[in-house]
């Protein structure tokens, strides 16, 4: 399923309403994680970084139905994670966290199409995700 904006479904930044709602989906991330037995579970992230990012215009939200779906962030520069590949030009998008409610649902095609415009949009060639 391709990304387009419908009266149903839409993505815009999040605002500082919606903090709430991004650390209870990052909590049941978390655990969803932690019941998977994964090597690597995310730790609890600092408020501050995520309103510094929600301040940016660096995160993100999938709304369907007026019910947010999906959270994420993005970034232009992850020196930490891509090194040598960081002064590529890239959107890289970090922390997608999916509402229990709607998981299976291919939510990430959408966000992935939606950041392939971003990136055309913001002179960026490539999209690259940070994922477990």
């Amino acid at each position: 399923m391709k990304y387009s904006e419908t009266n149903n479904m839409k993505i815009e930044n999040c605002t500082i309403n919606d903090i709430t709602e991004i650390f209870r989906l990052y909590r049941i991330a978390s655990e969803y994680q932690k019941s998977k037995q994964t090597v690597v579970v995310w730790p609890e992230f600092e408020r501050r970084l995520v309103e510094t990012e929600t301040a940016e215009n660096r995160q993100w939200k999938l709304i369907i139905e007026k019910e947010i779906d999906c959270v994420w962030a993005t970034t232009f520069n992850d020196e930490q994670i891509w090194e040598e590949r960081n002064g590529d030009s890239a959107i890289y998008i970090h922390r997608i966290a999916t509402n229990p409610n709607f998981r299976g649902k291919n939510l990430v095609s959408l966000i992935v199409d939606w950041a392939k415009e971003y990136a055309r949009k913001t002179g960026k060639e490539f999209v690259r995700l940070d994922t477990l």
